[in-house]
């Protein structure tokens, strides 16, 4: 697949704008860790392999264990791997980014709240909705994954 647009070229405004939104959310308060994990489990619901990429090295560079993000999607069955503000991210932001299918129905939102106060709930649903259009942007324009470039330098 080769690049659609490039967008970071045709609205840089609009991506400007965008990255304002991502600065907001690295200092809103919640674990850089934990929003990037959100992250990644959002681009795999949505199939991006463009934010995929960037996220898993993100994470990596963090310290996140390889194990911990090899079960990210299947988050549910990893026991106390992921803790519980880990868990509850995760379901907030598959019943967010499928919002179409979920409605986000009261008792998602109220198993949040339980575990986040109203602003973090408030700056992860913000996240959540960056990433979804992060998403929609690389895989409408068919951003290529860096594992992909590596291959054509090499």
């Amino acid at each position: 697949m080769s690049v659609r647009i490039d967008y970071t070229e045709v609205a840089p405004a609009g991506v400007k704008a965008l990255g304002g939104v991502y600065g907001y959310i690295m200092q809103c308060g919640l674990s850089d860790v934990l929003v990037e994990l959100t992250y990644l489990r959002i681009s795999q619901i949505n199939g991006c392999a463009y934010c995929l990429d960037l996220h898993t090295r993100k994470l990596q560079k963090m310290g996140v264990k390889i194990e911990k993000l090899a079960l990210v999607q299947v988050w549910r069955e990893a026991g106390t791997l992921f803790d519980a503000e880990e868990r509850a991210a995760f379901a907030w932001a598959e019943t967010v980014t499928r919002v179409a299918e979920t409605a986000i129905p009261d008792e998602a939102y109220q198993a949040a709240r339980a575990v986040f106060g109203e602003k973090q709930l408030v700056d992860l649903t913000i996240a959540i909705g960056l990433m979804n259009t992060y998403n929609r942007m690389a895989i409408g324009f068919r951003n290529t994954p860096q594992a992909v470039l590596a291959l054509a330098d090499a």
